[in-house]
């Protein structure tokens, strides 16, 4: 009789609620400036903390975030949108958010516990690929989480951990 081995999975990981929130009323970014606002073409403005697009015609922040704990060579520093009002955090789940999907470039990089990139694990893939290329990323022991950016800006997107 074969044992059934347990299905791996991923969660998608948002910006915490603090961390918007702070900036939702005015906190300094990662630059010491306050985040910029600015009015969604509809196109184009990720939030980083619903994992939703902002809508055409609502206000959006723009600013510099830094999504690691503590400043370190890797740790990159680079432009969100955010909604500039209150939203709800994305769910952590293994379901593709709406931010990412249908895209033919994202950029996936591991990471691991002291946060520092693990060459070797940087690569182009599809919305398509995406889940099953985090999965072949973890089967690596090192690999703590991934950071998910956008291949073309290199915008931090989201992190994805182990499910």
């Amino acid at each position: 009789m074969a044992i059934q081995e347990k299905s791996a999975t991923i969660r998608f990981v948002a910006m915490p609620s603090d961390k918007a929130r702070a900036y939702q009323s005015g906190t300094a970014d990662e630059n010491g400036q306050e985040p910029e606002v600015h009015i969604s073409d509809g196109e184009g403005n990720p939030c980083r903390h619903c994992l939703k697009y902002v809508a055409k015609d609502e206000q959006v922040l723009l600013l510099s975030y830094r999504p690691f704990h503590r400043k370190r060579p890797f740790a990159e520093t680079g432009p969100i949108f955010l909604h500039a009002n209150s939203c709800e955090r994305a769910i952590e789940s293994d379901v593709v958010p709406e931010v990412l999907e249908g895209r033919d470039s994202i950029l996936i990089r591991g990471y691991d516990v002291d946060e520092r990139i693990i060459y070797g694990t940087g690569e182009i893939v599809s919305s398509q690929a995406l889940k099953a290329q985090c999965l072949k990323l973890f089967e690596q022991p090192d690999v703590a989480y991934i950071h998910v950016r956008s291949a073309t800006n290199n915008c931090y997107s989201c992190r994805i951990e182990r499910g």
